[in-house]
């Protein structure tokens, strides 16, 4: 396959800023680059009822669709290496799924590295997802990138402390810290995210712990038997691409349903790129046709 000429028509874009890359910044740099940026390319919002609160001692935001009572949850976690990425950042994927999928979105502001090194964001997700389980007959969580790691992290952690999820939603999710699988060698560079990159974002959010931690590469669990169903999404130009396949053939072999999609032609990161790649809109249908599953 080739990439998606507007994926491809980005990329050119984004090399032709020369802007440094991001394990070359500070955190904090990082940071403010990403919320920077994310007006321009994440598209226009859903309207809809928007709050910032508390849940757990963590800050969320909540996206209520329009007209429905008691809706179920979805707990959201956002990308970002575990280092950059806020609920602002990830505004516009809450809505969209709020909005296709009539579910609430509660989307967690979780602690970010290295100031808040592991397990501190997943401290964070579990107490959120354990919170809104104890008011809701139906939740699922989801994340994109790390947000999908720690949405698989919860996942093995409420089959463990007995908390039913009806679906684990992970778009291009980190399972593993191997940085040698094919993909990270094929897609390393050119295409948005980096090795290097990847590589940068475990030091700065493993601090001295083992990066084969099994809360932090859920792919080391000694079982995923007994997880939530899963919805997995794969990018074909995605370093990670190998290990979220690897990750849905793990779980088919423990027998726990998984949907995988793979993106032909996409890369990472595309799931807030709305703007500019006309394919986002469709990623959210799809994800939203998944939850609705998970729903009914």
């Amino acid at each position: 396959m080739t990439l998606d000429p507007q994926v491809a028509a980005y990329l050119t874009q984004q090399a032709a800023l020369g802007l440094p890359a991001v394990q070359t910044l500070t955190p904090a740099e990082a940071r403010r680059r990403m919320e920077e940026v994310t007006p321009a390319v994440v598209g226009e919002a859903e309207p809809m009822e928007v709050a910032d609160a508390t849940i757990a001692g963590v800050g969320v935001r909540v996206f209520d669709p329009p007209e429905r009572i008691a809706p179920p949850v979805l707990v959201w976690f956002h990308g970002g290496g575990w280092v950059q990425g806020s609920v602002r950042t990830h505004d516009r994927p809450c809505r969209a799924l709020a909005h296709r999928a009539g579910c609430r979105v509660v989307s967690v502001d979780y602690r970010l590295a290295p100031e808040h090194p592991f397990p501190a964001a997943v401290d964070d997700a579990w107490a959120v997802t354990a919170a809104v389980a104890t008011g809701s007959q139906a939740v699922a969580v989801g994340g994109d990138s790390a947000g999908g790691n720690l949405a698989a992290v919860v996942a093995l952690r409420a089959r463990d402390r007995g908390v039913q999820l009806r679906l684990q939603l992970l778009v291009y999710p980190v399972t593993d810290c191997d940085l040698d699988r094919p993909s990270y060698h094929a897609c390393g560079t050119g295409y948005g995210l980096t090795r290097e990159a990847m590589r940068w974002f475990w030091v700065q959010y493993m601090g001295s712990t083992p990066w084969d931690h099994p809360e932090a590469a859920p792919l080391r669990a000694p079982t995923l038997a007994g997880v939530a169903p899963a919805f997995v999404m794969a990018c074909e130009f995605d370093p990670l691409r190998d290990e979220a396949l690897a990750y849905a053939a793990r779980l088919e072999a423990a027998n726990v349903p998984v949907e995988l999609v793979e993106q032909p032609g996409m890369i990472h990161g595309f799931f807030r790129l709305g703007a500019v790649i006309d394919r986002t809109h469709l990623a959210y249908d799809r994800c939203a046709v998944a939850l609705c599953r998970a729903w009914a």
